[in-house]
């Protein structure tokens, strides 16, 4: 078992029953999964771009990405069914847990000019989703070997039925959020 999924247990899981007063231990959130998602509107003119996104967040994920695909014509951008558009990954078990704690521990502090993550990316049923600007903030990605830099959209799914819960539990997981 995993370094965070022990402190899930043993420190987050008393504190948010504290919290919140939960009586059954299946009322207490938890992450369920989470989804790195890579949309590439240049893949329209350049196909091969998809394949090099797809190895980046392969990496990084420690899991195969999927390439996604246009699933409606799109004229003015030039867009056809089943032309490739992006890539994604969904991680769930220790793979989401190893992922979280290098996220919170290693590549958020890489970011220039860090100082939290906003609040507003909560949905209203205790989800989290941010962006990040460039992918070459995690450490399995060589900056020599990459033709250019991307974003990737981070969703972080929880069984929370509120903000306020999904927000209490990320914080006690280690998300640094601003003050």
């Amino acid at each position: 078992m995993g370094a965070l999924r022990e402190m899930y247990i043993n420190e987050c899981v008393p504190a948010l029953r504290e919290e919140f007063g939960y009586t059954n231990v299946m009322e207490i959130p938890q992450i369920k999964k989470i989804v790195l998602n890579m949309g590439l509107g240049e893949a329209v003119q350049n196909p091969k771009i998809v394949e090099g996104a797809a190895n980046e967040l392969t990496m990084i994920a420690g899991q195969k990405a999927v390439i996604t695909k246009a699933k409606k014509s799109i004229a003015t951008f030039k867009l056809r069914v089943g032309m490739p558009i992006g890539c994604c990954v969904t991680l769930r078990g220790d793979k989401m847990y190893n992922f979280f704690s290098k996220l919170v521990n290693i590549a958020l502090p890489r970011v220039r000019d860090f100082r939290g993550l906003s609040s507003k990316g909560f949905d209203g049923r205790g989800n989290f989703s941010m962006g990040i600007q460039e992918e070459i903030i995690f450490p399995e990605i060589d900056y020599d070997k990459i033709d250019k830099i991307k974003g990737l959209n981070i969703t972080i799914v929880t069984t929370a039925k509120t903000d306020q819960e999904g927000a209490f539990l990320l914080k006690l997981l280690g998300m640094p959020f601003k003050k």
